[in-house]
């Protein structure tokens, strides 16, 4: 059965398999899916957003530590989870999703980044929007965005510009841009079949789809917290406290 328009896909890829070099010494003995923040390991932060949505099967890839993350990930009652094992060699972004594919199914999911949480805005939230904003016939993948002075925890110079009818151009030798990604999008799983096999970025092909006009982008107005570091995460944690979901 195809997704319905609006609908919010049933199925989503956490990607959770990096080293997390970054978050060390957090991850020297952990995977970085499972440090802490608020009291609760990353990857149920994210997965908690996803239930809440509408989702209900989840592909989490694994590498370091990743018995350990499997161990965990088999508490979760509410979804099914299902593994996409990278214990041999990492795949980085692009070729963890290829190596998933048989997992995906061939309706619209979602992909999350384990290092990624966010504040819904009043009314529907992110992933509400994000999957409101789809239209397979314009597009093949749509990323989630929010201006740069709503992103805590990110200190880059962002990631794409944004035309009227919602096409992402990224900022390639441009100092800067007004929009970064917040490690949530939606894509049509088949465009993933003429993808090389082996480890490789996405971005790659990100330039691709939009030198095709088939990458979008939906801006919201929504804090979002990208925990890449032990200072990200102190101020993930201030901001949770103060309020933010």
């Amino acid at each position: 059965m195809s997704l319905k328009t609006g609908a919010v896909p049933t199925t989503a890829m956490i990607l959770a398999a990096g080293l997390g070099t970054r978050m060390r010494p957090l991850t020297l003995d952990t995977p970085k899916a499972l440090v802490t923040v608020a009291g609760r390991p990353l990857i149920d932060h994210v997965l908690d957003r996803l239930v809440a949505a509408g989702v209900r099967r989840v592909v989490v890839n694994v590498h370091a530590f990743a018995d350990r993350l499997e161990a965990h990930l088999a508490r979760r009652a509410d979804l099914e989870v299902a593994i996409s094992d990278e214990r041999v060699a990492l795949l980085e972004t692009g070729g963890a999703l290829k190596a998933a594919r048989p997992l995906l199914g061939d309706d619209p999911i979602l992909v999350a980044n384990v290092d990624t949480l966010w504040a819904d805005p009043p009314g529907p939230g992110v992933i509400e929007r994000l999957a409101g904003a789809w239209d397979g016939g314009r597009m093949d993948d749509l990323l989630m965005l929010v201006r740069l002075e709503d992103a805590v925890g990110f200190d880059g110079p962002g990631d794409f510009f944004r035309d009227a009818d919602g096409g992402l151009t990224h900022r390639g030798r441009a100092d800067r841009a007004p929009l970064a990604y917040i490690g949530v999008h939606m894509m049509c799983p088949r465009i993933i079949d003429a993808w090389p096999a082996g480890a490789h970025g996405i971005m790659a092909q990100w330039l691709a789809l939009s030198a095709r006009g088939r990458l979008h982008g939906v801006v919201v107005d929504a804090t979002w917290m990208h925990v890449g570091d032990p200072a990200a995460r102190e101020a993930a944690e201030r901001r949770l406290a103060g309020g933010g979901r």
